[in-house]
Order: structure tokens, then sequence, then C-alpha cells
């Protein structure tokens, strides 16, 4: 009786199942944006219930509800919330289009979970910033990266100047640039942030201190991996800018589908061209007799820069064969008249820098490679970067354009000279991610770089031509953890560093060190690290990380740069104990209203830090190893939003670099202990407000006005133990204003931008107290066709 009456237990089950099945009904559809582009991991849900899903790489989704009234949500963080009541009585197609609303780019801007939001919500202290909302006003990626926390970007003057960035107090080559994860030197050493086309952009992320073993870099301080765009269908886009110092940019970057082969084709063009004739403000110059010196504002003379990097690239995608596979082609030029040096006083009027680079690469992705759940990325490039740097004029400027003739030449204050520098860069890099299951991950990552260094001088017979070579390979393994339905994630990896330099100059050896290493040379050395993260609610979840991190020495550092920068190539690597702990949450008050907030601490335990020592008087300068440097600090991020409309944000920093060397290698004191390191904010923030309103004159516009403000407290330009107090070098407080205003119609087709930069025109320092432009304007047109 008992097996009976389980049987017809099972049996009324199965019946329920069964009338339950038939009073369900299918919803799908396709999310795209107002250009039709697939949204994916958007939510979709039924109102008051439980019933919900997300949108898959295509935008598609597919929901089980109940006949019926019902009343569907589909939301994404950074697009409007569509609401559609309908009476559904059977299977549907509904799609649907989301617009875009404003929303404040910084280190905390996106809460959705999409690709930026999973990276930030991961173990590592992250920025994660989304390029696609400010494309149409955004110049250069300086300006964006210069407001997130714990960021800063010192420029040593206008348009393609030379640049200096630190992440939490470590900085210049301490950091690592990348381009979809191959290093971003691959198209060319004058390929930077500040000249990289914007439209090609998607995202950036940026790691702070720790950085995962999957990039396969030895950066010390941090690493920016810049993440281009993946569009699936044909587009052009377009945009041309024109400001203030007769600056020009121009980009393009388009993609067309061969629909029956599947063949793509991505081309992409970036131009940019200034004079940066802009007031220098109270220098030294002379009168108009020439005998005498007086402090005037003349305009820089000699600054004009140029820059071009065209890319085509072909390839073909979800093939049977290769999920991703594309070639390319890449050249880059830069020219670039040189006005100053290393400091302000040291003026040029005719030296100057060019460079051009060829580059031809291939990536291939393929998912289930070799076992299921596998995936390999691989890619292999190569690069011919040639510089050539001109110094033949035996004259000494000054800042009204005159001058004196002279003895020896502007930048080396040596005999004529037309210095190349050949250094070709092979860059292989293999990576392979086994997802095991929904909670373990594993990750192996090879990378390996290669740098030549060709160098000899067409006019000084004195120079001493060499072929150094710098190689080095990077083996990375980590392995993942996703535990309690994803509220605590783990992360430990290790790396394995080999340094392989085969240094052949022998010149200047007081100098460069030359004397002491010659000949090749093969190091090994070991880093490792880990991360935590746990969420206890939406509004709060702590996040740990460390790692044991070492960074190998560039051709720059080691080599010298062929103007200004001196080789050293006895430069010993650096190591670093790096330390991030913090703690993060948003939280919404009411229908609307959202703030979020992010608070953290860092410290680092830097040996043989690297670091730039400036002989003023020569206007030169070379790196060093400095024993041992602390830095620890804090900083902390508040942002509220209101509809998508209004967007608040502000952020502080504090970073406390010293010198822990007691004594000097003689053994007497070191003047400099526990001195902050020079030339270094350590107190800075930012804040902006911007605001957007919808249908503007046109219909399916958006007007957004914006205002930004940084602040930077005062810092020493040389050690604080050097000379008197009151005639110490100080690059002074800073407070600079920005405004812009952009409009946009036919859904983003035709956009328009105006901005205004240093506003109140304060006369503005950075990197070694170098004077940087006052009030400047820009307008930008952006033409985008889906």
């Amino acid at each position: 009786m008992k097996i009976i009456s389980c049987v017809l237990f099972m049996l009324t089950c199965l019946s329920q199942i069964g009338v339950i099945a038939q009073n369900t009904i299918t919803l799908s559809g396709k999310i795209t944006d107002q250009h039709g582009t697939p949204l994916s991991l958007v939510t979709i849900a039924v109102e008051n219930t439980t019933s919900g899903t997300y949108t898959d790489d295509n935008g598609r989704y597919s929901l089980k509800v109940s006949p019926g009234k019902c009343t569907l949500v589909v939301s994404l963080i950074g697009y409007q919330t569509v609401r559609s009541t309908s009476n559904i009585q059977q299977n549907k197609t509904l799609n649907f289009t989301l617009e875009e609303s404003a929303v404040t780019l910084n280190s905390v801007e996106v809460y959705g979970k999409t690709q930026t939001q999973k990276v930030k919500e991961g173990v590592f202290s992250v920025n994660a910033l989304d390029i696609k909302p400010i494309v149409n006003s955004l110049n250069n990626l300086n300006d964006l990266v210069n407001r997130t926390t714990g960021i800063k970007v010192r420029e040593e003057g206008g348009v393609g100047s030379d640049f200096d960035l630190s992440i939490n107090g470590l900085s210049g080559n301490s950091i690592r640039y990348f381009l979809d994860g191959m290093p971003l030197d691959t198209k060319g050493s004058g390929v930077s942030l500040a000249n990289l086309p914007v439209n090609i952009i998607d995202r950036i992320e940026i790691y702070k201190g720790v950085v995962p073993a999957s990039l396969g870099t030895d950066a010390l301080g941090g690493a920016i991996n810049i993440i281009t765009k993946q569009e699936k269908k044909n587009y052009l886009d377009v945009s041309y800018g024109i400001g203030s110092f007769h600056t020009h940019k121009a980009d393009l970057n388009a993609q067309f589908v061969e629909p029956k082969t599947g063949l793509i084709i991505r081309p992409t063009v970036g131009v940019n061209y200034s004079k940066n004739d802009y007031r220098m403000k109270d220098v030294q110059m002379r009168d108009e007799s020439g005998d005498n010196f007086i402090y005037g504002n003349p305009k820089r003379f000699h600054d004009d820069y140029f820059s071009l990097l065209g890319q085509i690239e072909v390839g073909v995608a979800n093939k049977s064969w290769a999920d991703a596979f594309f070639v390319s082609a890449s050249y880059s030029k830069t020219d670039k008249e040189l006005q100053t040096g290393s400091v302000q006083d040291k003026v040029y009027g005719m030296a100057e820098k060019n460079s051009d680079a060829w580059n031809i690469s291939a990536h291939y992705q393929k998912r289930n490679f070799i076992l299921k759940n596998m995936q390999l990325n691989a890619a292999l490039s190569h690069t011919w970067d040639h510089s050539l740097t001109v110094d033949t004029t035996y004259r000494k400027y000054y800042w009204d354009g005159g001058y004196i003739d002279g003895q020896r030449n502007e930048i080396m204050g040596k005999e004529r000279s037309m210095r190349h520098y050949k250094r070709p860069l092979t860059v292989v890099r293999a990576n392979l991610d086994y997802k095991l299951n929904n909670h373990h991950n594993f990750n192996l990552n090879y990378h390996l770089s290669r740098t030549g260094n060709d160098r000899y001088d067409d006019l000084d017979t004195t120079f001493e031509p060499s072929n150094d070579v710098v190689s080095k390979h990077i083996l990375g393994f980590s392995y993942n953890q996703s535990l309690l339905d994803g509220k605590m994630e783990n992360v430990f990896f290790i790396k394995d560093y080999i340094n392989h330099p085969n240094i052949r100059q022998t010149d200047q050896p007081s100098v460069t060190g030359s004397e002491a290493v010659q000949g090749s040379t093969t190091k090994n050395y070991l880093g490792y690290g880990v991360g935590l993260r746990y969420t206890v609610a939406e509004a709060l979840a702590v996040k740990v990380s460390y790692e044991h991190s070492v960074r190998l020495p560039i051709a720059r550092e080691l080599l010298g740069n062929g103007t200004n920068v001196y080789a050293n190539v006895a430069l010993k690597p650096e190591n670093s104990d790096n330390f991030n702990a913090g703690l993060f949450g948003t939280w919404h008050p009411g229908t609307g209203h959202t703030f979020y907030y992010e608070a953290s601490g860092f410290f680092r335990k830097v040996d043989n830090y690297i670091q730039s020592e400036v002989a003023e008087k020569e206007g030169t300068m070379k790196y060093t190893n400095v024993p041992a440097v602390h830095i620890k600090g804090v900083e902390g991020e508040v942002r509220y939003d209101w509809q998508g409309k209004l967007q608040l944000a502000s952020n502080v920093s504090y970073q406390d670099a010293r010198d822990q060397q007691k004594y000097k290698n003689g053994g007497k004191p070191s003047a400099t202990y526990n001195n902050r390191v020079p030339n270094r904010p350590w107190l800075f923030g930012s804040a902006e407000a911007y605001y957007t309103f919808r249908n503007v004159a046109l219909p399916e516009s958006k007007l957004r006005l914006g205002c930004t403000y940084q602040w930077i407290h005062w810092y020493y330009l040389l050690w604080e133990a050097y000379g008197a107090t009151e005639g110490k070098a100080r690059i002074p407080t800073q407070h600079i204003c920005n405004a812009d205003i952009t409009y946009s119609w036919k859904r983003g087709r035709y956009n328009i931008a105006l901005e205004c930069t240093n506003f109140l025109d304060k006369t503005a320092y950075d990197n070694y107290k170098l004077q940087k432009p006052g009030r400047a304007f820009f307008a930008k047109f952006r033409l985008f066709i889906n």
C-alpha cells in the first residue's frame, strides 16, 4: 500500500508540474543600446516577483513567466531603466533599446555586473573606468586617469610632452602599460596614453600595487591595461578637434565585416599636432637690447609636436578552429621639437627628437583548447623602433627666442650630434586559463620581452657605438577561488622573473657604470602574492591583497634615451612588499538616489628603488638606485548619483614616501634619511559635478554640463635636507578648474564638445617644476555611424 501511495503521490506531483508547465510561457528577445550594439548582463526581472534573468554576450535573453498581466523591468547601470507592462497569453518576443545615462567616470563609476564591475569587485585594488559615456569630450587618456583615486599624472609641458604617472606613490617606469594585455611599447616608444586614439577604447583597468599574474609583467607600482572595443557590427567612428596653441587632433576607428566569409577588417588612425606656443609666466629672459636680464611672459617658440598612429587589423571570429584570430600591422611616428631640458632654465632652440616604429603582430584565442573549459590566449609581436636625436647647434638660447653662439651643443654640452637609437622589440605572450568548476580556476602565463639597443652617431666621432640587448622572461601561475555563492573570492599566485641583459657599451664609464657591467648575465628572481575579498552586504565589502614584486630595469633606465637621459647599466632590479586593504559599498537611500564610497590604505616597502636624478646645471638626468624607500598612505572617494542626471564625486589621496637609507656607502650618516621623496605630490584630491539634460532642442538628444576641480599640495623639488629652508625649490600648491559642455543628437550619431581647461588661468607647474599651459579651449566634433 505504501508503494502504491507513493506512486499515486508522484503521479499527482507530475500532473501538477505538467499543469504548471502548460501555464508558463516564454518571453525572449534582444536588448541593444541606442546604436544597435547588443548589451550583455542586462537584468530582466518581473516586478514584485523573484523571477528574472540576464542577457548573454549577444544581448539575448529568455525568461519563463506566468500568463497574464506583468511588468518587466529592464535595467543596466549606466543606462536608463525601462519598465514595460503587457498582458501576455502566449510565447512572445520583446526587444528593448536602452539609452545611456551620463555617469561620472572615475575609479568607482559602475554598479552593474558589467565586466568593469567584475574587475572592481575582485580581490585586487583596481580603478576600472568606462570610456564610452565620455568619449565625445575626452581628448586624451591622461586627463581621465589623472582624476581617479590615488593616481597622479605630472606632465612636463603641453601636448606631447613627457609625463610621469604615479600609482599610490610609485611612478615612472614602475608602472607598466598594456593594450589588450600586450605591452603598449609594441606600438612604438612614441605611443603613450597622451596620444593613443580614444575612439578605439572600451575601458581601462588600473591595478594598484598588486598586479595579477595573468598580465605577465614585472610592474612594481601597478599596471594600466587598456581594453579596446570589440564590436560585432560594422561601424565608423571619426572625430576632429581643434584648440588653443594651434592644436589639432583627428581620430578614425572603423570595422567592416564581410558577411559571406566573416572576414573582419579594422582600420585605425590617430593624428595629433600642436605648436604648444603658450606663454611662460615670470621667466628670466633678455630685454630688447640683449644686454640685460628681465622677467617676462614670452611664448614658447620651439615646441612643435606631431604624432601619427596608423593600424590595420584583419582576422576572423567565432570559427571552429579559433574564437578569434587577427593579424595586424601598424606604423607610428613622432616628431618633437625640444624646448627645455629637465629644468626650466635650460632653454633649447634647435634640438629635436624624431621617432618612428613599424609593428607586425598576431593574436590567437580559442576556448576548449585541448581540454573543456580551457582557454588559450596567445600573441606574437615584433617592432622596429628607431629614434633620432638631432643636436647640431652650438648655441645657447634664452626665453626671448634669442641666442648667443657657443662651442657646445644644446642638450649634452658636447660635440654636434645626430644620435640614432634602434631598439627592436620582440614580445611573445601565452596565457592558459582553466576553469575546473564555478569555484576553482587556474591560470598559467608566459611572457618574453627582448629589446635591442643598436646605437650610433652620424656626426660625433667620439661616440662609441654599441649593440646592447635586454631580455626578460616572466612566468606566472595563479589559483582563483570563488566561495559562499560568490561572497568570498581568493587568489594565490607566484611569479618567476628571469633577467638576461647583454651590455656592450663602454663609453663614459664613470657616469654609466659600464666598467663594472659587461657582457651577458642571467639572474633569477621570485615573486608571489595573495588577494582576498569578502562581501558582507551591498553596502559593505572588504578586500586585502599582498605581493612581493620585482621590477626589472627597462631599456630607458639602463641605456638612456638619446637626449637628456644618461645610461646607467649598473642599475639593480627593484623589489617591494606591497600591501593593500580597503572597504567599499553602495547605498540606495531612496528611489533614484545612489551613494558609493571607497576607502583604502596601502604600504610599500621598496628596496633598490630606482629614481631619476636631475643635474640642474646641465639639464640632464640619469636613473639611480636608492637602497630603501617606504611608502604608506590612505585614500578615499565618495560619489552621489541622482536618476542618472546629476553626478557628484570627490576623492582625496595621501601618500608618504620616505628614504630609509640611514648610512651612505662610506658609513657616514645620510642627510636624506627619513626625508620625503622629492619631486612627488604627497597630498592631492579632486571633485567633479555633472548634469545631463535630455531632448534639448532636438528629439533623442543629450546636453551634458560638467565641471572638475583638482588640488595638489605643494611639495619639494629636491631633497628637503638640502639647502636653507627659505631657498629650497618647491612646486607650489595647484588649484586647477576645468569646464566642458557636450551635445549629442540622433541617438549619439552626431556629437559636439566644448572644453575650457584651467579656466581661472592659474600658473600651473608640474614635473620638475616645468610650467604647463594656462587657460586653453578645445572643440571636438565626433561622428559615429553603426
